[in-house]
């Protein structure tokens, strides 16, 4: 493994310390779900708390970088070139059901590029991250895009709700797992092989930018300095343009 910056190890340390956070609090939800009150506020509220620990750990490092977060009031009044993304859990439906599948996401994003990502599944203690021109990890294990290059063969993942938009002039293998930040990372990874949604917001995908790129892959272009994101198109170089023709209305 590559020895990585001392950024990108502040934030897998934020992500980890979060972590312990939502286990504990996946845990309670259990007794939860049968509550009168139910699990929403409860969940509502692990996503703020895990949010105030990942902040509070990334202004430890006193770099003073501003932060842009989905739980809370953006900050960008700090250091406005170096920023740091973050969506503390995303997949909250999932979390929300008792599903063990969800990510804390942190990316950093230096002038107007996404430099260094983490997605973290604190559920399978899997650890994706990468930064610029230094590699693509899970868990310290170099990753690659899949090389596969027939649609046929392939895994694609999805999610939103605007399905009845895409149609397929083949026969495509979809998944829909609700959580962008774990569908790019597997894409990353070879585990998916190419991922497609439209109308995100930035903190939903800005660590699988750098995740994709690092890994050998392919995105579409992404205006990072936005919030919300018109679609994402993430896959091996082999595979994106057979994706792209067939999906027709993306």
């Amino acid at each position: 493994m590559k020895s990585i910056s001392a950024d990108l190890n502040i934030m897998i340390k934020a992500s980890e310390k979060a972590s312990k956070a939502l286990i504990r609090d996946f845990g309670e939800l259990e007794k939860l779900q049968v509550s009168s009150k139910g699990p929403l506020d409860f969940v509502t509220n692990a996503d703020i708390k895990a949010e105030k620990i990942i902040i509070e750990e990334l202004i430890k490092s006193k770099r003073n970088y501003s932060v842009i977060s989905e739980e809370s009031e953006n900050k960008v009044e700090n250091d406005k070139d170096n920023i740091w993304i973050i969506d503390p859990i995303d997949g909250t439906t999932n979390f929300l059901h008792g599903v063990p599948h969800f990510a804390i996401s942190i990316a950093l994003k230096t002038k107007n590029e996404i430099v260094s990502g983490v997605v973290y599944d604190p559920i399978k203690d899997e650890m994706f991250y990468a930064e610029k021109n230094n590699g693509a990890y899970l868990n310290n294990q170099r990753i690659r895009v899949s090389n596969k290059n027939k649609l046929n063969n392939c895994l694609f993942a999805t999610g939103g709700n605007n399905m009845e938009q895409v149609n397929f002039e083949e026969n495509i293998t979809l998944r829909r797992t609700g959580s962008a930040a774990l569908d790019i990372a597997y894409v990353a990874s070879g585990k998916f092989d190419g991922y497609f949604q439209k109308n995100l917001n930035i903190w939903d995908i800005a660590s699988g930018i750098i995740l994709i790129k690092e890994a050998g892959g392919i995105i579409n272009d992404i205006d990072v300095n936005k919030y919300e994101v018109k679609k994402v198109l993430a896959s091996s170089v082999e595979i994106n343009q057979k994706l792209i023709k067939n999906l027709i209305n993306f």
